[in-house]
C-alpha cells in the first residue's frame, strides 16, 4: 500500500507541467532536408499505466527514413510525426496506476511505433512497460541502440533455437542487427559464420566473434559454407534480405535447417520453395516492432542479463545534435557508416 506520501509524489509527477519541448519532426513524407524540421511542440503529459521520460538519447534506424520516404507503399502515419523508435533517458513524470519510477534510467523500445509521437524530442510519454531499466553500466547512448537492433538480433537468435552445436549464418554481419546477432549467437555456443562487402566490415564483424568471414564480392558464398562445414550444410540463417539472399539458400543450408528473416529489401521474394519443401526447411519472419507479450518479456530478460554484465559490445559509428536530424538520416538512409547513428537531446 502506498504511504500518503508517495500518493502526493505520485500526483505531483504526474501533474507537473513542463514548458514547450524541443523536437524534431516532419508533416510530408520526402527527403530529409525538405520535409525534417526542428521547433516547439507541446510537453505530453502521462495518462493511466504511462510514464514520461525525458530522452536524453535518441536511436535512429534504417526503419526510421524509410518511413520518413513512404517506403512500401506506407502514408503518413499522423499530420505531424516526431520520428524514431528506439532511445534512452530518465523517468521524470508518472500517470495513474505506475509507482516508484520517477528519476529510473531507462531505454526505450517501439517509441513510435503505432503512435505519431517518437524519441525525436526532449520528451516522450508512452505505455509503462515501454520504458526498460537501463542498467548503471550502460551508457544512454548504448541504451539507444536496444530497441531495434539489440531487440531484433535476441529474438532472431531465440528463433533459430541456437545451441553448442550449432552453425549460424549471419547475413550481413556489420549491420547493426547483425553485430549484435554475432556476439548474441557466440554467447549460446554457437560457431558462427558471417557475410561482408569489405575488409572494414570484415574487421568489425571479426571483432564481434564471427567465426568465420565471407567477402560476397569476392567469394562464392556457397562454396566457402561447404568448405567450413566439410559439406555437411548450416543450422541456421539469421536473414536481412530474404529477397536478395533466398537464392542461395539451397548452397548454405543442411536438411531441416531453419532460416529467421526479420528483413527484406521488396514486397516479395522469389524462393526455391520445391528445394526448401523437399529439405523441410523451416522459415521463421517477424517484425520486431510486433512479437508477442512473451517473447518479448524474454528478450528483456535476457539482454538485461547480458548488459549487466557487459557481455555486449556497442558501437556507435556517429552522435549528432537533435538539431542535425537529417544528417543523422542522410547518413543512415546511404549506409555508409558502420555502427549506429544517434542523436544527443540534452
Amino acid at each position: 500500500m502506498m504511504s500518503a506520501k508517495n500518493e502526493g509524489d505520485q500526483v505531483h509527477s504526474c501533474n507537473r507541467k513542463v514548458a514547450a519541448m524541443r523536437a524534431a519532426f516532419y508533416t510530408r513524407q520526402g527527403p530529409a532536408r525538405e520535409v525534417l524540421q526542428v521547433g516547439e511542440q507541446p510537453t505530453p503529459t502521462p495518462g493511466p499505466g504511462e510514464v514520461r521520460v525525458r530522452l536524453r538519447t535518441s536511436g535512429v534506424n534504417p526503419s526510421d527514413w524509410k518511413v520518413r520516404r513512404g517506403g512500401f507503399g506506407r502514408g503518413l502515419a499522423a499530420p505531424l510525426v516526431i520520428p524514431h523508435s528506439d532511445g534512452a533517458g530518465d523517468i521524470d513524470a508518472i500517470g495513474p496506476g505506475v509507482h516508484d519510477r520517477v528519476g529510473e534510467r531507462v531505454w526505450i523500445w517501439n517509441g513510435q511505433w503505432k503512435r505519431p509521437h517518437g524519441t525525436a524530442a526532449e520528451y516522450i510519454v508512452l505505455p509503462n512497460i515501454q520504458a526498460v531499466s537501463l542498467p548503471a553500466n550502460i551508457a544512454y547512448a548504448e541504451g539507444a541502440c536496444l530497441g531495434i537492433p539489440a531487440f531484433t538480433a535476441v529474438q532472431a537468435i531465440r528463433l533459430a533455437e541456437l545451441d553448442q552445436s550449432s552453425t549460424v549464418l549471419v547475413a550481413g554481419g556489420a549491420g547493426s542487427v547483425a553485430h549484435y546477432a554475432i556476439q548474441l549467437a557466440k554467447l549460446r555456443g554457437a560457431t558462427v559464420i558471417t557475410t561482408v562487402s569489405g575488409d572494414a566490415k570484415a574487421e568489425h564483424a571479426a571483432r564481434a566473434g564471427a567465426n568465420h568471414v565471407i567477402n560476397y564480392r569476392t567469394e562464392d558464398v556457397g562454396a566457402r559454407v561447404r568448405d567450413i562445414t566439410e559439406g555437411r550444410g548450416i543450422d541456421s540463417v539469421i536473414e536481412l534480405d530474404l529477397s536478395s539472399n533466398a537464392r542461395l539458400y539451397p548452397s548454405l543450408l543442411r536438411p531441416h535447417g531453419t532460416v529467421v528473416v526479420y528483413g527484406m529489401s521488396s514486397n516479395e521474394a522469389k524462393l526455391p520453395s520445391l528445394w526448401l519443401m523437399q529439405n523441410s526447411i523451416t522459415l521463421r519472419l517477424f517484425l520486431v516492432y510486433d512479437i508477442s507479450d512473451a517473447d518479448r518479456l524474454a528478450g528483456i530478460e535476457e539482454l538485461t542479463k547480458f548488459l549487466k554484465e557487459g557481455r555486449l559490445m556497442h558501437t556507435l559509428a556517429s552522435r549528432l545534435p537533435l538539431e542535425a536530424i537529417a544528417d543523422a538520416h542522410d547518413i543512415v538512409e546511404r549506409g555508409d557508416v558502420i555502427g549506429n547513428v544517434v542523436l544527443d537531446i540534452i
